[in-house]
């Protein structure tokens, strides 16, 4: 009961003029920065943080709490439109989501997308609120073997749900993470694959091959087909891109699919340093494995959209639990979170609840009112959005290409990394010619350095004893689940393949028999 007043209280104290104007600012600037490319939500929340220096502790957190909130669904609008992730937690969207735009259900997966995004954070919401200190707890228990099992799951689950050939998916997620071995070793400080060019020696950004192959890629497969649009079943343009949500026994058809995704978003977000992306990656791993349509994914099946959005919308609610609780950054936008409390004299931890236990469920409120807030937001924003498809395909193409070459220069002011996001451009078109998958390729320079620093600060931490993966009861079960989930398809291949074939075989015993009878 005490809990549910103070965060009554905490609602009370959003609902001023000046907190209030925060949450609303707070959501326009986090959609806004999701959806453009190569904006990142981190850097939105970063450049946002200097503006809180003259406001009070509430609303500055309000502030960025809501950008936190509402940038893990904006780059969701851009992904199934137009098959270009605002964000790395949105490349999972393109598997389903582009695949129901480009068979004219743009606005029903958009309508899918919101619906998970509402019930995964709100879910995380009240499990924010309402188990922290505990969780917090056995979060605090995990350290890198556990950090480098649960990105190697990330990186298993992508590869086996690619579809086409394995071996292809393993190419593709063995380029990405060479990929992201180019730069400077973060361990040891020696230079690797640089060439002696300057602009590599400060590594490849992953946000130039995520823009760069499925952006700049996409219009190169397009421009190849010749912009050919495509039948839709309405065949009307107002048809196609209206706002459509999905109906409630659709939900309902799709209901353990919320419940994966929203579990698996706040369970990784807890997870300091896993975030939103890594929540999305595995969720949709798990959703392949595990779901009733799991065949259907990849091919524009709501589930896959439902389980990436609830998770990378739970891991919000997740993240936040570490960071008020033991003052651990579950994520980088909450490392961002975690200076702002800081830069106004407030240490988060356990004492928090006791000496500000108002800010805290003003903290809690605010992640409330920013999921319904976002919803909204992303309601509105849909419809002109989807406006945009009815122009002609080379235009909209032009204008993405353009944008894409705006977002690879502001994130670094590089003028190199308009050639990088060129070349990949041209990859990540070449990938889709030759039935290469490019979600392995993205994923592998997404978590590949993660991956790297985990396993090398095991080692380090251990003395190189790699053993400790396995003897180590949650490391060991999550990468026993990546082994398993590898080698499954291929057991799988071989046991249909077994099975065609035995009904030839006692085909052909049949009439040996038959025609043995017949000597006699």
């Amino acid at each position: 009961m005490e809990v549910l007043l103070n965060l009554l209280h905490g609602l009370a104290n959003i609902a001023t003029p000046v907190n209030l104007a925060a949450m609303v600012i707070g959501l326009v600037l986090g959609m806004l920065v999701a959806v453009l490319p190569g904006l990142t939500l981190v850097m939105g929340v970063v450049l946002a943080l200097p503006f809180t220096y003259k406001m009070g502790v509430e609303p500055a957190l309000i502030l960025l709490t809501a950008m936190y909130v509402s940038g893990t669904y904006g780059g969701a609008i851009t992904a199934i439109l137009f098959r270009i992730p605002g964000e790395p937690m949105d490349v999972p969207l393109l598997w389903d989501g582009y695949a129901m735009t480009r068979r004219g259900d743009a606005a029903l997966a958009l309508g899918y997308s919101l619906v998970a995004a509402l019930v995964g954070g709100l879910a995380s919401a009240v499990v924010m609120v309402a188990l922290s200190k505990p969780v917090a707890s056995i979060a605090l228990s995990f350290s890198s073997p556990e950090f480098f099992a649960v990105t190697a799951f990330g990186l298993v689950s992508v590869v086996t749900l690619s579809g086409g050939s394995l071996v292809n998916a393993l190419i593709s997620l063995c380029f990405g993470l060479l990929i992201a071995t180019v730069g400077v070793d973060a361990m040891y400080g020696a230079e690797r694959f640089a060439f002696g060019f300057p602009f590599l020696q400060d590594g490849i950004e992953f946000l130039l091959v995520m823009v760069g192959a499925y952006g700049i890629g996409e219009v190169l497969s397009r421009l190849q087909l010749g912009f050919a649009a495509e039948a839709t079943a309405d065949g009307s343009a107002g048809a196609r891109f209206r706002t459509a949500f999905p109906k409630l026994s659709d939900l309902l058809a799709i209901k353990g699919s919320f419940l994966r995704g929203t579990a698996t978003g706040i369970v990784v977000g807890i997870v300091p340093g896993a975030g939103a992306t890594v929540s999305a990656f595995v969720a949709y791993g798990i959703e392949g494995q595990y779901g009733k349509n799991a065949s259907q994914l990849g091919s524009g099946a709501p589930a896959g959209i439902v389980a990436a959005k609830s998770a990378a919308t739970a891991s919000v609610g997740g993240a936040m639990v570490p960071l008020l609780t033991m003052g651990i950054p579950g994520s980088g936008a909450t490392a961002i979170i975690l200076a702002a409390f800081l830069l106004h004299g407030v240490q988060p931890g356990p004492q928090v609840f006791v000496s500000s236990t108002e800010l805290i469920y003003t903290v809690f409120a605010s992640v409330f009112v920013a999921v319904i807030g976002m919803c909204i937001l992303g309601y509105f924003a849909i419809r002109p959005l989807c406006k945009v498809l009815d122009a002609p395909e080379a235009i909209v193409s032009a204008f993405v290409v353009v944008f894409c070459f705006i977002g690879a220069f502001a994130a670094r002011s590089n003028l190199s990394d308009l050639y990088v996001i060129a070349v990949f451009g041209l990859v990540g078109f070449l990938f889709e010619r030759f039935r290469f998958p490019i979600a392995p390729l993205v994923l592998g320079t997404i978590l590949g350095p993660l991956t790297e620093n985990n396993f090398m600060t095991t080692m380090v931490s251990f003395n190189n004893d790699w053993t400790v993966f396995f003897t180590r009861p949650i490391s060991g079960s999550i990468l026993l689940l990546a082994i398993v989930g590898l080698f499954y398809p291929v057991l799988r291949e071989a046991l249909r393949r077994w099975r065609a074939r035995r009904p030839v075989e006692f085909t052909l015993k049949t009439r040996d028999s038959s025609d043995r009878e017949q000597h006699r």
